[in-house]
This record gives C-alpha cells, structure tokens and sequence, in this order.
C-alpha cells in the first residue's frame, strides 16, 4: 500500500462529535474502508457544543476500538474540517446520512466545503436499522436509564 503521504492514497476524514459513537457511524466508516485506502476519524473539539464526555476521552475508546485496525487513524480537531483533512492530505470526507433532512445539511457544507479547499464529500446512506439513531437519541436513552448497548459498536466503552 502506498505511504500515507503518497498521493496515489485515497484518504478520507470522517468527522463528528461521536459523542458516542453508534453502530450507524461503525456501519459507515467499514463501509468506507471499501472506497478509501485510509481514514482519519476527525473527534471534532468544540467547547461551546455540551458533550457527555470529553474530546480526550471519546479519543482515546475510539483508539482503543480501532486499534487492530491500521486503516484508521482517530485525531481530534477544533479547527475547519477541510483543515483537518489537509493536515491528513485527505482529498475526500465521509458523511453519513439518515434523512433527506441529514442530506439538505450535509449539501450546504459539502458544497462549501469543495469550494474553500476543492475537497470532496462522499455520502454513504445509512443502513435502514441505523436510520433512526443518532448520538443525541443514543444520550437521551442513557439519561433515562435505558441500556445503550444494542446502538453502541461491540467493544466500544461509554459510560
């Protein structure tokens, strides 16, 4: 395989709070180790945005999920995602999406984003048992109790 700064390399970045990390992100990211010789996951930082646990630690479970893995990379970021993907020489990003309300979003960005930097948004739809979870859904249900295991990626600690 060619070297990570080659530029022979398809590298994508998959950005996100994963605040947590769900099966429906799991789903996407394998399924973009099928177009992309390596991914970066971009752990955006953002103090403003409450989060139910910390950029270091979100980090560090998604090293330790992946850690087998060498196609993937985790890296946290607080700066523009094409930034962080120039930083990665990575001429694409990775987005899920679950809804046509998901796509209108992820359209005013992608576009946006290939103008700023000319890089590129590849939009996987989401597996249809995966349509209706979201970090914010999978936190909701945690708040009140309920076991989060069935939405979280095997292996995956979230507390």
């Amino acid at each position: 395989m060619p070297s990570n700064d080659s530029p022979a390399t398809r590298t994508a970045v998959f950005p996100g709070s994963f605040d947590p990390f769900t099966k429906g992100h799991e789903s996407v990211l394998r399924r973009g180790l099928q177009l992309f010789d390596r991914i970066v996951i971009g752990v955006g930082i953002n103090e403003q945005k409450h989060s139910g646990r910390c950029a270091e630690q979100r980090i560090a479970a998604l090293r330790k999920l992946f850690a087998k893995e060498e196609r993937i990379e985790v890296e946290g970021y607080a700066d523009l995602t094409v930034d962080f993907a120039a930083r990665h020489h990575a001429r694409f990003i990775l987005r899920g999406i679950r809804s046509v309300k998901d796509y209108e979003y992820e359209l005013n960005i992608a576009d946006l984003n290939r103008r700023l930097a000319g890089v590129e948004t590849v939009f996987l739809f989401s597996e249809p048992e995966w349509a209706c979870i979201s970090s914010s859904v999978v936190k909701e249900l945690m708040h009140f109790g309920k076991d989060i295991t069935p939405y979280l990626p095997e292996g995956l600690e979230y507390e």
